[in-house]
């Protein structure tokens, strides 16, 4: 975790014992002060209402599209004696899977003819002889080598197209999404995930050197009543994923 609080210009602190620092954010432009309050639900355990002011000003933050700031933010529990804590929830550890087999072959295909094109950047395959698809990757979004977790956790609930009751559906198109391939590379690190409750804007989570902060994920992957469109609830768990693994810690 150490190295993801590198360069960090946004610290939060529970307002009580403002010398610890619970976390923290590498701040781009997407970042509201709507989504930052979303995103600190994720992380936040508090069983009573709180607030979130800038230490600075003592400004309570809103839902609101306003850009946040660089700084130092308090979390004060609305109650008397209220407390405020981090989760310990678990993240998981990526790995990138080189391994081919029948069923991520017909994953790969699947997705390469749904988008024909990187669905973060827009770069479009352009070889249109033969079955050509240099720097291009089919991404899983739950990833295939935590393939337990994903049907210990019933999300093979979510997959329409599964074939057979012995498919657990996470080579269905419905988790994948078609990348660059140093593009797969950081979603798999979760260096940037998409919000699929934020209009589905990609938000970085480090130094960003691909520019994709601020993205919107191409609208050709969100048929979400087809059976071809990715799933909105794997992306909210890979984008709760991401904000476990970099917000948190010092």
């Amino acid at each position: 975790m150490s190295g993801r609080s590198l360069g960090r210009t946004v610290h939060f602190y529970d307002a009580l014992q403002p010398d610890d620092v619970l976390g923290g954010l590498f701040l781009h432009p997407s970042v509201t002060q709507k989504n930052f309050l979303f995103m600190l639900e994720i992380l936040i355990v508090a069983a009573d209402p709180y607030s979130v002011s800038v230490r600075a000003t003592g400004a309570i933050l809103t839902p609101s599209e306003a850009t946040l700031e660089s700084g130092q933010y308090d979390i004060r529990s609305n109650i008397p004696g209220g407390t405020i804590s981090i989760t310990d929830e678990l993240c998981i550890e990526r790995l990138i899977s080189s391994t081919a087999s029948g069923r991520t072959e017909k994953f790969r295909n699947q997705v390469r003819e749904r988008h024909g094109k990187c669905v973060i950047t827009g770069t479009v395959k352009t070889m249109l002889y033969g079955n050509r698809w240099f720097g291009f990757e089919a991404a899983h979004v739950f990833p295939l080598c935590h393939e337990q977790l994903f049907v210990d956790s019933s999300f093979s609930r979510w997959i329409t197209n599964r074939e057979g009751e012995h498919d657990s559906g996470i080579n269905s198109c419905q988790n994948g999404l078609l990348m660059q391939s140093n593009i797969h590379e950081e979603f798999d690190g979760f260096c940037f995930s998409i919000n699929p409750d934020d209009n589905y804007q990609v938000i970085s989570f480090g130094d960003d050197p691909f520019r994709l902060d601020g993205r919107g994920l191409d609208p050709v992957c969100l048929a979400a009543h087809s059976e071809r469109g990715v799933r909105d609830e794997l992306l909210r768990w890979h984008f709760r994923q991401a904000v476990l693994v970099n917000m948190r810690g010092c």
